[in-house]
């Protein structure tokens, strides 16, 4: 064989191995899909996914409608602490006004489970967002002589806090619901008093106090922490935790 054949030999080889490469967009769709699909899944499982705030317990912090991004790796190898702004799952105490999103059709149902896996649609679970206000082994209630609450007989001051009920000085006051006045309450090791920062419109651990956790919900119970608020435009930002045991 001459040099000349062979150099169109090799030309030809190199065509052919181009021309396996080169697949038409069409084809290519399908994989790159799936694989989108297992980042997305992965992202939600382990790293974090969006909520959206549904009532007003977290006011000025979180509003209706506010879309929120909860990661979960701030708790690989640590637990929840105090002034962190987290989602959990109620303890079955808070359920009881549940009501699952699904679908009752079985086809629409299970569709609308397939996609939760991606974070496409909600999990069908009461998740609810609160803040950290005590943690295991600690003792909460309210309230010093100046209606704050306190944490191991220690009052925080609170800057989140957008409305409270009422404290007076001159007379006897009111216990949760109807007031301020809660506890003492122990919280258990391994599980979290949580509060919102709307006091007087948050139906939090005061409201489960009789349950028998003592109103307490388990660190396994909570599916990440707050960092983010990214949408509506005018609301993005981030979300801070603000540890009033600090102050």
């Amino acid at each position: 064989m001459s040099v000349s054949d062979s150099g169109d030999e090799g030309g030809r080889r190199k065509r052919q191995r181009s021309e396996k490469k080169q697949r038409p967009f069409w084809q290519e769709l399908p994989i790159l899909i799936v694989i989108a699909a297992v980042i997305a899944a992965l992202m939600v499982t382990f790293v974090g996914r969006p909520y959206v705030i549904p009532s007003q317990s977290m006011e000025n912090t979180l509003l209706i409608g506010d879309r929120i991004y909860v990661e979960k790796i701030s708790y690989y190898g640590s637990e929840p602490g105090p002034g962190d702004v987290v989602v959990f799952v109620g303890p079955p105490s808070w359920n009881g006004h549940y009501k699952s999103i699904r679908s009752d059709n079985t086809v629409v149902r299970g569709v609308q489970n397939f996609l939760s896996y991606f974070g496409l649609v909600p999990p069908d679970e009461n998740d609810l967002v609160k803040r950290v206000i005590a943690v295991g082994g600690q003792t909460v209630q309210c309230c010093d002589p100046q209606g704050r609450v306190m944490v191991d007989g220690k009052p925080l001051d609170e800057p989140y806090i957008k409305k409270d009920y009422p404290w007076f000085t001159d007379r006897p006051n009111a216990v949760y619901p109807a007031g301020r006045v809660f506890g003492p309450v122990k919280v258990p090791e391994g599980n979290l008093w949580v509060m919102g920062d709307n006091r007087n419109e948050s139906a939090d651990s005061r409201a489960h106090v009789s349950d028998d956790l003592q109103g307490t919900v388990p660190v396994d119970n909570v599916r990440g922490k707050t960092v983010f608020k990214i949408w509506p435009p005018n609301r993005m930002g981030p979300v801070r935790s603000e540890n009033a045991q600090e102050n």
